[in-house]
C-alpha cells in the first residue's frame, strides 16, 4: 500500500510551543503518514552493514528488516585509537601543546553573538576534540598538579558556560533482576544462583514510584534485566503505570529515561509511542572488542555489533535523545574515552545529534562477582576525575552523569570537573524504595541484593541541601523533552547559546516547586535565598530581558499553587 508524503519544513522559534504538551518539533525532512495519523522519518542513511550473528536477540525481534548500518569496526576504529595514544604521548609532556589544546576547546565552546556556530558544519564535535586531541589530554599524568588543574577549570568553564550551575536530579528503579546474561562484574548475571530474583508487581511500582514521589523526584531511570520472564511487553505496560502514578500533594514522574535491554527499531517505535519516554540509555560496558568477549562470554548481551548499533536503532525510530556509556575498570580508560568520542561523532555524523548523556561508571563490588572486587585495570582517583574532564572538553554538549557509585567527597570533586547531572537517594535492589531496608558496605556483601554497592547513600532531601551549600542549583526540569526540544532541535539550542533562557528559569521553577512540597522550612528558606539570589542582579547567568519578565511571570504561578509550570 502506497503511502501519502507530507514535507515539514518549519521548526519553532526559540520560546514558541507546539500543540499539545509533548509534541514533537518538525523536522525539515519528508515523512509518510501513517493510518494512524503519526508521522515516521523516511531519511535514507548511508552503509550496508548487518550484524551477522548466531545469537537469538529473542526479547525484542526485529520486524524492520531493511535496516542497514556502517560497520561499527569503521566507526569505532580500534587502531586509530591505540594509534592516536601512542603518538600524543609526547604532545602530553608539551605543556604548550596541551594548553594549546584546551585553549582552542574553551574557544570553540564559548559560542557568543559575536562567535556564531559555523553554518556550514553541524557537527558539535568541531566544537570539542579531534581524536588526537582527545588521546593527548588522557595522557597527560595525572599527577602533574599544573596541567591538571588547567583541564579541570577548562571542563567546569565549559560545563557551566553551556549548563551553567545547574544539576539536574534523577534516581534509578529497578523493575526486575531475572537476567539470562553472563555479565563478570554484575550481581544480576544468571550464574549467580544467590541472588533472589524478583519483579515488581503493579501495585509494588506503584508503591516504588510513590516513595519517589515523596522524595521530590520528577524524573527516574527504570531499569531490567534481560529475561523472557520479564518480557518488553512488560516494561511497556510498566512504563505506562510509572507515569499514571500521582501522589499528594502535587507528585508526578514527568519524565521517564529507560536503561534496558537493546531494543529493534521496530520496539523502538512501540518505546516512543508511549509518549513518556525521554532518552534510552544503553551502556557498551567496554568498546574494546577481545575485552568485550571475555566479559560477556554468553548470552544476548554477547553480541557486541547489535549492542554498539542499539543508538541507531533509536534515532531511526525517531527515539532521538540517546545516552551512552562504558564501565570503567573492564579495561584501559584512556582507550574507552576516546571510543566515547568516536561513538559520539558516529552519532552527530549519521542523525545529526551527539549522545544526550554521557554516563562514567566505575566498578563497584557486586554479589558473587571476585572480578568485581578486583577489576582487571582499576582507575584511581586522580585518573577518574581527568577522564572526566577530558570527556567534558571532548564532548561538551553532552549532559554527563554522576552516579552514587561516588562517595560524597568525590562527588563534590567530580562536579568541578564537568558533571551536569547526578541521582539522588539511590537503591539498586527491586522494591528497595518502598521496603524498610538499607544496602550496607563491604561488610554485608553476602546480604546484598542490588546490581552492586553504593557509596553515597545520602536521601535526596540531604543531596539538595548539599548542592546549594556548594553554589549549585538542584534541577528536576523536563521541559525541553516535553517541548519538543529534543536529539538534533536541543543540540542547534545548545550551539546556538540559547540553551540558558530556557534551562536556567525552568531549574528555578522546579527549584521552587520542591521547596513548596517537599522541604522542611530550613531547607525551604534556603532554597528560596537561591532563587533570590538567581533572579536577582546578582545570578549566576544573566537572562535576556524578555526571559526574565517570563520567568518572575511563571514563578508567580507557582507561588500561587500552579505547578508543571515551564518556559
Amino acid at each position: 500500500m502506497s503511502v501519502p508524503l507530507q514535507c515539514n519544513a518549519g521548526r519553532l522559534l526559540a520560546g514558541q510551543r507546539p500543540c499539545g504538551v509533548r509534541a514533537r518539533l518538525n523536522r525539515r525532512v519528508c515523512v509518510p503518514v501513517t493510518a494512524h495519523g503519526k508521522a515516521s522519518a523516511t531519511r535514507e542513511y548511508a552503509g550496508d552493514f548487518l550484524p551477522g550473528t548466531t545469537i537469538s536477540h529473542a526479547w525484542s525481534v526485529e520486524r524492520e528488516t531493511h535496516h542497514r548500518y556502517r560497520n561499527p569496526a569503521e566507526w569505532i576504529n580500534e587502531a586509530a585509537i591505540h594509534k592516536a595514544l601512542e603518538t600524543s604521548k609526547a604532545d602530553a609532556q608539551d605543556a604548550g601543546r596541551v594548553r594549546e589544546i584546551l585553549a582552542k576547546a574553551k574557544e570553540k565552546a564559548f559560542v557568543t553573538e559575536h562567535a556564531p556556530v559555523n553554518a556550514e558544519s553541524k557537527s558539535e564535535f568541531v566544537q570539542g576534540l579531534t581524536l588526537e586531541e582527545c588521546a593527548t589530554l588522557i595522557n597527560v599524568d595525572s599527577n602533574n598538579v599544573e596541567l591538571m588543574n588547567e583541564i579541570f577549570d577548562t571542563a567546569l568553564a565549559i560545563k557551566e558556560r553551556i549548563y551553567g550551575n545547574r544539576v539536574v536530579l534523577f534516581a534509578p528503579l529497578y523493575i526486575a533482576n531475572h537476567c539470562m546474561n553472563t555479565c563478570t562484574y554484575c550481581a544480576f548475571r544468571s550464574a549467580n544462583k544467590g541472588m533472589e530474583r524478583s519483579i515488581l508487581t503493579d501495585d509494588d511500582l506503584r508503591e516504588e514510584v510513590a516513595a519517589l514521589q515523596r522524595q521530590g523526584h520528577r524524573r527516574i531511570l527504570a531499569l531490567t534485566g534481560e529475561h523472557p520472564k520479564y518480557t518488553f511487553d512488560n516494561f511497556l505496560h510498566a512504563v505506562n503505570v510509572i507515569a499514571s502514578v500521582k501522589t499528594e500533594p502535587e507528585g508526578s514522574i514527568r519524565r521517564i529515561n529507560v536503561e534496558i535491554p537493546p531494543l529493534s527499531v521496530s520496539d523502538m517505535r512501540r518505546l516512543k509511542n508511549t509518549d513518556s519516554v525521554g532518552t534510552f540509555v544503553l551502556f557498551q560496558e567496554t568498546y574494546h572488542r577481545d575485552t568485550f568477549k571475555v566479559m560477556h562470554p554468553s548470552g544476548p548481551k554477547s553480541d557486541f555489533d547489535f549492542r554498539v548499533l542499539t543508538q541507531d536503532r533509536a534515532m531511526r525510530a525517531g527515539l532521538d535523545d540517546v545516552g551512552i556509556g562504558a564501565l570503567f575498570g573492564l579495561y584501559d580508560y584512556r582507550y574507552e574515552v576516546c571510543a566515547m568520542l568516536m561513538h559520539s561523532e558516529h552519532l552527530e555524523r549519521e542523525y545529526n545529534a551527539g549522545p544526550h548523556t554521557i554516563s562514567v561508571p566505575r566498578m563497584r563490588p557486586a554479589d558473587g562477582s571476585e572480578l568485581s572486587i578486583a577489576p582487571p585495570y582499576p582507575v584511581n582517583d586522580a585518573d577518574f576525575m581527568k577522564l572526566v574532564a577530558v570527556l567534558r572538553i571532548a564532548v561538551p554538549y553532552t549532559g554527563m552523569i554522576l552516579s552514587t557509585r561516588e562517595s560524597p567527597e568525590m562527588r563534590s570533586a567530580l562536579l568541578k570537573c564537568g558533571m551536569s547531572q547526578m541521582s539522588a537517594g539511590s537503591r539498586t535492589d527491586v522494591g528497595a524504595y518502598h521496603k524498610d531496608h538499607t544496602l550496607s558496605t563491604e561488610a554485608n556483601l553476602s546480604k546484598l541484593a542490588g546490581q552492586f554497592t553504593l557509596q553515597d547513600e545520602r536521601p535526596t532531601n540531604e543531596i539538595v541541601k548539599w548542592l546549594m551549600e556548594e553554589g549549585y542549583v538542584p534541577s528536576w526540569c523536563t521541559a525541553c523533552y516535553r517541548q519538543g526540544r529534543t536529539g538534533e532541535d536541543f543540540m542547534n539550542i545548545c550551539k546556538a547559546g540559547d540553551i540558558h533562557d530556557f534551562c536556567h528559569p525552568n531549574s528555578l521553577l522546579t527549584l521552587q516547586e520542591y521547596l513548596m512540597d517537599y522541604a522542611d522550612p530550613d531547607l525551604r528558606k534556603k532554597g528560596e535565598q537561591v532563587i533570590a539570589r538567581e533572579m536577582g542582579p546578582d545570578a549566576s547567568e544573566p537572562l535576556s530581558a524578555q526571559s526574565r519578565k517570563r520567568l518572575e511571570r511563571k514563578m508567580k504561578q507557582v507561588l500561587e499553587g500552579e505547578h508543571d509550570v515551564y518556559l
